[in-house]
């Protein structure tokens, strides 16, 4: 079965068969494959695709003035990758999404998502609820970042996120968090181990 007709069937009330399913995999969606170190999207590129990402890991970081990386986002199997705001507003994104491992990706474009929502209620269902959940971790995010100490945001995120310890370099978690290597380096020895 499918990881994409699975997903969706996961989130929505109404059901795809794997008939319709695919249909609309050849009709909706692109497979792209990348590999380590490619990027899906680069600063002022304008975000033309989601990518649902059926293998691999990437990350979502953008450069400040003084040319530091910041991670913003965190992806693996099983979620979505893009710049939400470049997608929709058809604006140059100010970030770079990166493969940290060899991806398999199905690209959706912004026509194709608005179509797909229209023709299957089971999508547009999906839409809805990522939606959701994606403004309730936005705002648990800016919460976490503004409020808990670095010892208590590592705490946080490694219970939500406990598969990203193992699939994404130390230095990279750090700059998801806000902090130094030192101090991830400091708080993972504090951390109880689980």
């Amino acid at each position: 079965m499918h990881p994409l007709f699975i997903y969706i069937n996961n989130y929505a009330s109404t059901h795809f068969t794997e008939k319709e399913f695919e249909e609309t995999l050849a009709t909706y969606f692109i497979q792209k494959n990348l590999r380590k170190r490619q990027y899906l999207l680069q600063q002022a590129d304008i975000c033309k695709h989601m990518a649902f990402i059926v293998k691999g890991a990437m990350r979502k970081f953008y450069v400040d003035e003084k040319g530091v990386e910041h991670i913003v986002d965190l992806y693996i199997e099983n979620w979505w990758a893009g710049d939400r705001e470049s997608f929709a507003l058809n604006t140059p994104s100010i970030y770079n999404i990166e493969a940290c491992e060899d991806c398999e990706l199905l690209l959706i474009s912004r026509e194709n998502t608005i179509k797909f929502c229209r023709e299957y209620p089971a999508f547009n269902e999906l839409i809805l609820k990522l939606d959701e959940r994606n403004s309730i971790a936005t705002q648990k995010r800016i919460t976490s970042s503004i409020s808990l100490s670095a010892e208590k945001r590592y705490v946080d995120f490694i219970e939500r996120h406990p598969y990203f310890v193992e699939r994404f370099p130390q230095h990279f978690i750090a700059s998801y968090l806000g902090i130094t290597k030192d101090t991830l380096s400091r708080v993972r020895k504090k951390a109880p181990k689980k």
